[in-house]
């Protein structure tokens, strides 16, 4: 069975993600990303190929959550993969914890057994909001993208190791709370 690695939120802060995934899924036949049953997320790595066990999986899980704390992201901008269906994501910043993250999921883990687009080099850090656009309303989720002024911050607080489809999780690490930078 296929496996995945993310980062994903459990935190209140998640909801400013679903509410643009009820915002986007308006542009689908159904909402893809609230039929998946998962809170929102980043995807680091997605594996089909048998060469990756669910020790493995969650071996490097855990390695990669170790020392980590929440992380904080913030969505200013909505962007999209072009194709059949149109797939319209939630661009993060600051991504350099994510391709930290990303990295090492790839130092352990060889790449050639990931999906092409979550291979070093190929992925880009995103928060999806909707997988199924209608090709007739296309035009119309492009449009309303565009209109996005972001200002969403999210806390995300777990890396997870999930199984699909459907999505389940498998193992999961919590990621304490950042603490304050002030001093008292």
């Amino acid at each position: 069975m296929p496996f995945a690695l993310s980062l994903s939120s459990r935190t209140a802060s998640a909801a400013a993600i679903t509410s643009l995934w009820d915002e986007f899924g308006t542009f689908e036949d159904n909402p893809s990303m609230r039929a998946l049953n998962y809170p929102p997320h980043i995807t680091f790595a997605m594996y089909d190929a048998p060469g990756v066990t669910e020790e493995l999986a969650i071996a490097v899980m855990q390695r990669i959550a170790q020392g980590r704390t929440a992380v904080e992201i913030g969505f200013d901008r909505i962007s999209h993969f072009p194709g059949s269906p149109l797939v319209l994501w939630a661009d993060p910043e600051p991504k350099q914890t994510l391709f930290e993250m990303h990295r090492q999921i790839h130092a352990d883990i060889d790449p050639a057994l990931c999906r092409p687009h979550y291979r070093p080099g190929s992925w880009s850090p995103h928060c999806t909001l909707a997988m199924r656009t209608l090709p007739e309303r296309t035009a119309e989720a492009l449009a309303f993208a565009g209109r996005f002024r972001g200002g969403v911050r999210v806390i995300f607080d777990r890396v997870d190791c999930v199984q699909y489809p459907p999505v389940t999780i498998v193992a999961e690490v919590a990621l304490p709370a950042q603490q304050s930078r002030i001093r008292k």
